[in-house]
């Protein structure tokens, strides 16, 4: 769920349309999101199982049973939100891989566990079971040459498929925000609540990144289909409800692109899963993917400066050139296990997150792992990292920058206190998110 990677936006057979929450995701199993394997085998009573969908010919065979999930009632109401609507559609831009924005979806899963899905293009064998196990249909996008890997090259066509979707008997719509969702025509009485990831980057504000990094002919024709799909992606946010942002951050970037206003609910991060541990290495933690926008560059040449150790976890396109980079006390580990991620955390000296996300998970992680953050000082770092308690930013994204905020940091280290952390860390706990969707639905 991270904000738009301009250099590797991708043209003709590619098409111009990036992956959503950032650049697209390896083939193995992503370094950030634990496969559902090692889920179960981690040590976490908040996994014990939330939502689990009764299947029937592989699809979704269970009525609405507020039992049989996690989420919280809303303060002070009696009645479960949920009851009142009997058919939900879930609409997600596409599932062809498992980041951010799909694990908000499973959690919305376990919390309406009778949902169908819509979404543009659907790979069954890139999905969690979760998400398999339930009711998938999918917009005419699924059926042109290449969906699955070249549905960048639909995106003109994506407003037209999502108005061709059938929503009619669904009381309940919710659509999953970052590539076009929310353009949907749900029925007259039904209700429209749209959780918004981002706003389409590719068409706001980092247009002009994307057509500066791209090649002559979509300079050429980025201009008159962007201005199009600017007008369409206004238009739609008016057949919206209700609108959650996924931080501060979205939430303003919602009001200055479709002039609506949004209430903040953060994304679920499973804050059980990782354990404090006794044992704290000197070095520093950097992890993401190495991809321009991380800015893995800042930590890197920053570190090399200041001659501090450094452990450096991920993989990209901008691999080859940081390893050259990186001096002889930059550590650098392409890939971990989700086991090997947790204990990383735990006894990493502090996280250096250098990058503007919408969010972003891992310093959550990290926090929740009883360990301080150093973040970038805008975006929604602002949301979780609180300065003085679970530490501080650094104002621009610059080696110097970096560099005085670490010195600075290493001074207030020894009066860290693991405990701010980890308080801090519940506050983005699943049951939050849970309890953020329901009030929306009063």
């Amino acid at each position: 769920m991270g904000p738009s990677t301009p250099a590797t936006l991708l043209a003709g057979a590619g098409g111009l349309l990036p992956e959503a929450g950032g650049a697209s995701a390896p083939a193995a199993p992503s370094l950030l999101f634990p496969t559902t394997a090692e889920i179960n085998a981690a040590s976490s009573p908040v996994r014990a199982d939330a939502g689990t969908v009764a299947a029937s010919g592989g699809q979704a065979s269970v009525l609405f049973d507020p039992a049989a999930t996690r989420g919280l009632h809303p303060v002070g109401l009696p009645v479960d939100p949920r009851a009142r609507f009997k058919r939900v559609a879930i609409v997600h831009y596409w599932l062809v891989t498992m980041r951010g924005g799909e694990r908000v979806l499973e959690r919305l899963l376990q919390m309406f566990p009778q949902a169908d899905i819509f979404t543009h293009v659907y790979d069954p064998s890139a999905v969690s079971d979760i998400i398999r196990r339930h009711t998938v249909k999918t917009s005419f996008i699924q059926k042109l040459p290449f969906a699955t890997t070249k549905y960048q090259s639909y995106l003109p066509l994506m407003p037209m498929a999502l108005e061709h979707l059938d929503l009619r008997g669904y009381d309940l719509v919710i659509s999953s925000e970052s590539g076009p969702a929310k353009g949907v025509i749900a029925a007259p009485d039904a209700m429209h609540l749209c959780y918004v990831h981002s706003p389409m980057r590719y068409l706001w504000d980092h247009y002009h990144d994307y057509r500066d990094a791209t090649g002559f002919v979509n300079r050429m024709v980025m201009p008159w289909m962007c201005h199009s799909l600017r007008k369409w992606d206004m238009s739609s946010a008016a057949r919206v409800d209700r609108f959650l942002a996924n931080s501060n951050f979205i939430r303003e970037r919602i009001a200055k692109a479709w002039r609506r206003p949004a209430e903040v609910v953060h994304p679920p991060v499973e804050t059980d899963l990782f354990n404090v541990s006794p044992d704290i290495e000197d070095s520093w933690l950097w992890v993401g993917q190495l991809v321009p926008y991380k800015r893995a560059d800042l930590a890197i040449d920053a570190f090399n400066k200041l001659g501090l150790p450094l452990t450096v976890v991920g993989d990209g396109p901008m691999a080859k050139e940081l390893r050259k980079r990186a001096g002889p006390n930059i550590r650098m580990i392409p890939r971990m296990s989700f086991a090997e991620l947790r204990a990383a955390y735990a006894r990493a000296r502090a996280l250096v997150f250098t990058a503007e996300e919408d969010f972003g998970i891992v310093p959550v992680e990290v926090m929740a792992s009883g360990r301080p953050v150093l973040a970038y000082g805008r975006g929604g770092a602002l949301d979780s990292v609180v300065a003085g308690r679970t530490r501080q930013f650094f104002a621009e994204q610059s080696v110097d920058a970096v560099v005085e905020a670490v010195q600075d940091m290493e001074r207030w280290l020894p009066h860290f206190d693991p405990a701010a952390s980890l308080t801090r860390a519940r506050d983005f706990a699943p049951e939050v998110f849970d309890r953020g969707i329901l009030e929306a639905l009063v």
